[in-house]
């Protein structure tokens, strides 16, 4: 009897023990997974710090640090000249190494993004003419109180170094997809117009027709004039196809500036009967008829192939095409062009 009853709590402290056991395993496993996860995760963020702890101007895998989007390439500004009191016309030179087989020539509009590197920071720019053949690009920025990056560039002196990445597409132009393209633009929002229209007609690429119709606050402010002659002589040569209207808030220059003030300036801004003409929606209507019946301009049809693109100061946007969405999205079409009946696949805003 008294075997059996030792035999008995042999049995149950054995099972005790091994209850124990099992739950001291368990809860060390638990305690192991976690320690587990955060090891493979501090190796996979080792590891990715090791393959990529190389700087953006590092050479690409070829060896040739040639300009690309995904890393900055060096560039030494060449030429900086004022243009106007807070405006430069600047030209930066890459190396012959660093120039993209693919100078964006099929492109439409890009730009590249400069860096500041005094605070790490970078904004895009569009090159007017994009990369020639030597590997120089021009840019015409302005300077704003609170833009660092255009404020380091008006700074720098010829011969320093730039680094850029890019190029980056910012409108994707489609030949013979619209029969007509209006293009807004304010300030120095006319130079990815510019580049588009340099593309086009350098290529002699167009079967639609093109209108740009520019703002400037005075003549002092407009682009620089050799901006100014290649698109007056491409609406000369080629009436039929590119109409350039200009526009300015006033005529009136500072003494100390000799600027001259073009003939075909109108002093205005862009407006609603500047918009109506340029998407050709003028009626035409006999003086009688206008005095017993007012006059209707007829909406943009849904269907029409046409396509508005703006770029310019925010408050302008706004005024024309409705201001941006969240993140500098699209957003709705607002302002003149919704009151003209232009849907968002008709609108796009640079």
């Amino acid at each position: 009897m008294l075997a059996l009853r030792r035999a008995r709590a042999k049995q149950f402290v054995w099972r005790r023990l091994s209850s124990t056991t099992r739950k001291l395993e368990q809860k060390r496993a638990l305690l192991l997974k976690p320690l587990v996860l955060i090891a493979g995760v501090s190796t996979a963020i080792t590891a990715y710090l090791a393959l990529c702890d190389q700087p953006y101007s590092s050479p690409s895998r070829s060896g040739k640090p040639s300009l690309n989007p995904s890393h900055f390439t060096p560039a030494t500004l060449i030429e900086s000249t004022q243009t106007s009191s807070d405006t430069k016309l600047l030209t930066l030179s890459l190396s012959p190494d660093s120039i993209p087989q693919d100078r964006q020539e099929s492109a439409s509009i890009w730009s590249v993004f400069v860096k500041d590197d005094d605070i790490q920071v970078e904004r895009p720019y569009t090159p007017l003419e994009g990369i020639d053949e030597s590997g120089k690009m021009s840019f015409w920025i302005k300077k704003y109180e609170h833009g660092e990056v255009a404020r380091w560039l008006h700074s720098k002196q010829v011969g320093s170094a730039i680094e850029l990445r890019g190029p980056v597409k910012t409108w994707t132009w489609k030949d013979g997809a619209w029969d007509d393209i209006i293009m807004v633009s304010g300030g120095t929002g006319i130079t990815p117009f510019y580049q588009l229209l340099h593309h086009i007609f350098s290529k002699n690429a167009c079967k639609g027709r093109l209108t740009l119709l520019h703002a400037s606050k005075t003549p002092a402010d407009l682009p620089p004039a050799h901006m100014m002659e290649f698109l007056h002589s491409i609406a000369e040569k080629h009436p039929d196809k590119f109409r350039f209207r200009v526009f300015v808030d006033s005529l009136d220059v500072p003494q100390q500036l000799k600027t001259k003030i073009p003939l075909d300036l109108t002093c205005d801004r862009i407006g609603k009967s500047a918009l109506q003409d340029a998407l050709r929606l003028k009626k035409v209507t006999p003086w009688w008829e206008a005095l017993f019946w007012p006059t209707s301009v007829p909406a943009v049809a849904e269907d029409r192939r046409l396509i508005v693109l703006i770029c310019g100061p925010e408050h302008m946007v706004n005024a024309v095409a409705g201001p941006y969405g969240r993140n500098y999205s699209q957003g709705k079409v607002g302002g003149i062009l919704a009151e003209l009946g232009l849907k968002s696949h008709q609108v796009w805003k640079l």
